[in-house]
């Protein structure tokens, strides 16, 4: 075969080809031979000489495909009502594929003539032409198809259409299995492809067809018998009956999606048929909210949560009823909390009630974010709620808490249960508001515990404290972390100071152990020194460690608190030997009946200089413990006090000091003020900082900026915010500026 242009007949090539042409389209036996010999003749007329004839053959070639179609929409017709989808379906099928091999016969004329001539994407989308897509030529492939949507599917559409929806009704309503009363499923899936697969070629909107003339009327009808399907359900069962129901035919409905339509349309058919049956109802849905949230019912709840999920909005009322119920639980867990286990009883019912509903959300509502926020808000609003007027108890609670776990008097309860405890304990934290108040009273406890030595162990207070840090920013901690280091490194000082006493051979002739705190980071206030004579036995280690601290660190000032040391005293005078470990000021008191066995009230009160408040505590507390006895009913001004010369214990070695380490309600009253105080430096940190950040800002704006930076730490009111305004007005750091009231401005 020669490629060069020659002379060509187009009348008898044609003659030939459109004979060829026949037996492609309708699968008929084309041989190899005659297969090339036709290929060879489309490249001849496409390059004839002298005259190109590739527009005759298109032509020709269209009125031979527009014969076709013609016939076979007749062969379709005449095969009559009952038969049409399955005449139609297979029509298409030896259509589709005839019109594929057509396509690779033509493909000199599609690649070297049709595609030269049509407009590329760009000039369509973008050119001045105004250019119909139809009235451009088509590859073969394409044309065939444009035909077969034209002359085929546009006259059978209505009887076509109404059969495919007969035929899905009909299998909706349990129709025989594997087909209709008049087609198989396979048939009716081919129909509706065959409408997505006639328009695939285009390169935008390929399924208008589809959605046009066969998608929009099915969700009309599925609509419709959902509608009437949903009336009929409401009224034959239960709402738990209903909901059951509903979601099966859901189920079914997507996989009916599956079998027979286009994957585009899966989505709206579900979301269809959940408008009509859910959507549409959802009054009566909301109104079974609260029973089912009341009562717990997880079956239910987990069935309406799968109804109203997909449908916009329709989940705030569960939401809200959810949200209200874990109030209600929460509150009525720690109603009745009172007495010595208030806190423990507080802290553990509340995580009891956190625990069941995150874990009734995680099986229910399949761990839904918007359910863990209405589990959060919940708790937040339990944790935090006030009485009017009054401050919230649950900072200083979770404090005792912790404490109560990290103190040695845990008894019965191994370290794996204290630690995992204190994990969870981090739970209730997190829903604090005022952080800060759990600071202060943590602060306290965790700086009793390391002074008296009542930790239960350093690793558990280490790791506490690096959940508080991980929950909460170095910040937080910080201070804490500087009361470890005080303890950490006070066993090397009190050896540099044995060292120091040792080269200037002094002896001090009692046992020490002295820790040096810094007064920044120890909660430990200067107006809670107790004025006290230092007991003759004790003055020359304090003079001489003052002496050794002084040449250690110059510039370093030293206040003793001698309220919170402690020591051992032996008794010399009883029939058995006793230590007793007891405080410095009870020490003080006790040493001075070493040289007299009864002294009166005034004597004491004068020789150990303690005030007035402090006095009658300290001694009240020996009189307690049985070491002294008075001469009076009750301890007064009047009263001669004495040592127990018969005193008995059974133990020999055991401690007093505990007894005037308790909190007292002036202490909590005085942490609770510190807070306050803090908060209002903070806040006018806060303040300085925003306004030098943004030189001049609105009033509302201002507070706004102060309760987003201040709400990791606690939430200050809005009136507190407004006194820091004022106050830093005053102190000159802010001014209102003179063209508006509520605007200020910074100053340098």
């Amino acid at each position: 075969m020669s490629l060069k242009p020659k002379r060509v007949d187009f009348t008898s090539t044609w003659a030939d080809l459109q004979e060829t042409v026949k037996g492609v389209i309708t699968l008929g036996n084309v041989a190899r031979g005659t297969w090339n010999d036709r290929f060879s003749d489309v490249y001849s007329l496409c390059v004839a000489y002298p005259e190109p004839l590739a527009d005759r053959l298109y032509s020709e070639t269209k009125k031979f495909l527009e014969n076709h179609v013609s016939q076979e929409l007749a062969k379709v017709r005449k095969a009559g009502e009952k038969n049409l989808l399955s005449g139609y379906h297979d029509s298409w099928k030896q259509f589709s594929r005839g019109i594929d091999y057509l396509h690779k016969l033509y493909l000199y004329l599609n690649t070297q003539h049709i595609k030269k001539q049509k407009l590329s994407d760009a000039e369509l989308t973008y050119g001045s032409l105004s250019v119909e897509a139809t009235e451009q030529m088509k590859e073969i492939g394409e044309l065939g198809l444009h035909i077969w949507k034209t002359q085929m599917v546009e006259p059978l559409e209505g009887d076509l259409v109404g059969q495919l929806l007969e035929g899905i009704k009909y299998d909706r309503k349990g129709g025989a299995a594997g087909g209709s009363h008049f087609q198989s499923d396979s048939t009716i899936y081919g129909v509706i492809q065959s409408l997505v697969s006639v328009e695939e070629y285009k390169k935008k909107g390929n399924l208008d067809l589809y959605e046009e003339i066969f998608e929009k009327p099915f969700l009309l009808a599925t609509g419709e018998f959902y509608r009437e399907e949903a009336a009929k359900l409401l009224g034959e069962g239960s709402i738990s009956q209903y909901m059951e129901r509903v979601i099966t035919k859901i189920e079914a409905e997507d996989v009916r999606s599956r079998k027979f339509l286009y994957p585009s349309s899966y989505q709206k058919v579900t979301g269809e048929c959940e408008q009509r049956m859910v959507g549409d109802h959802l009054t009566y849905l909301h109104s079974e909210c609260k029973p089912m949230v009341a009562g717990e019912r997880r079956g239910d709840l987990a069935n309406l949560y799968r109804l109203l999920k997909p449908i916009s909005g329709a989940q705030a009322v569960l939401l809200e009823e959810v949200q209200a119920h874990i109030r209600q639980a929460g509150m009525e867990s720690i109603a009745d909390v009172k007495g010595e286990t208030m806190h423990t009883d507080f802290v553990e019912n509340m995580l009891t009630v956190h625990k069941k509903y995150r874990d009734l959300i995680q099986e229910v509502f399949q761990g839904d974010q918007a359910f863990v926020g209405a589990l959060d808000k919940a708790c937040t609003a339990v944790i935090n709620h006030r009485e009017p007027k009054t401050a919230s108890k649950s900072p200083e609670l979770l404090a005792r808490y912790c404490d109560s776990l990290l103190k040695k008097s845990s008894k019965g309860i191994s370290e794996m249960e204290i630690d995992d405890k204190l994990a969870s304990s981090i739970t209730i934290f997190k829903y604090l508001d005022d952080k800060d108040v759990f600071q202060k009273f943590y602060s306290r406890s965790l700086g009793k515990r390391l002074i008296h030595m009542q930790s239960h162990s350093m690793d558990m207070e280490e790791a506490m404290i690096n959940r508080l840090k991980q929950a909460c920013g170095y910040e937080f901690t910080s201070k804490f972390h500087r009361m470890f280091t005080d303890i950490l490194t006070a066993e090397d000082l009190n050896s540099k100071f044995t060292t120091f006493l040792s080269n200037s051979n002094t002896e001090v002739g009692i046992n020490y152990f002295i820790r040096v705190l810094q007064q920044g980071a120890w909660p430990l206030s200067n107006s809670g020194l107790t004025p006290i004579a230092v007991p003759i036995q004790l003055e020359k280690t304090v003079q001489m460690f003052e002496a050794f601290y002084s040449k250690q660190f110059s510039g370093r000032k030293l206040t003793w608190l001698h309220h919170l040391s402690n020591g051992d005293v032996k008794l010399g005078y009883t029939s058995k030997t006793y230590i007793i470990n007891m405080t410095t000021t009870q020490m003080a008191v006790l040493l001075l009946f070493d040289k007299s066995d009864s002294l009166s009230y005034s004597e004491l009160q004068d020789t150990t200089k303690l005030a007035d408040d402090q006095f009658p505590r300290y001694v009240q507390s020996l009189l307690d413990a049985k070491l002294l006895m008075i001469n009076t009913d009750s301890l007064g001004a009047s009263s001669v006090i004495s040592l127990n010369l018969k005193y008995n214990n059974k133990r020999t070695k055991f401690r007093i000091a505990g007894t005037v380490q308790k909190e007292t309600p002036q202490e909590i009253e005085a942490t609770h003020h510190a807070v306050e105080e803090d908060r209002k430096m903070y806040l006018q940190a806060a303040i300085v900082r925003i306004m030098k950040s943004r030189k001049l800002l609105k009033h509302n704006a201002l507070i706004q900026e102060v309760l987003s930076q201040s709400k990791a730490r606690f939430a200050p009111s809005i009136s507190i915010i407004k006194k820091c305004i004022e106050m830093l007005i005053d102190k000159q750091y802010i001014e209102r500026t003179q063209n508006s009231t509520d605007e200020y401005s910074y100053v340098a």
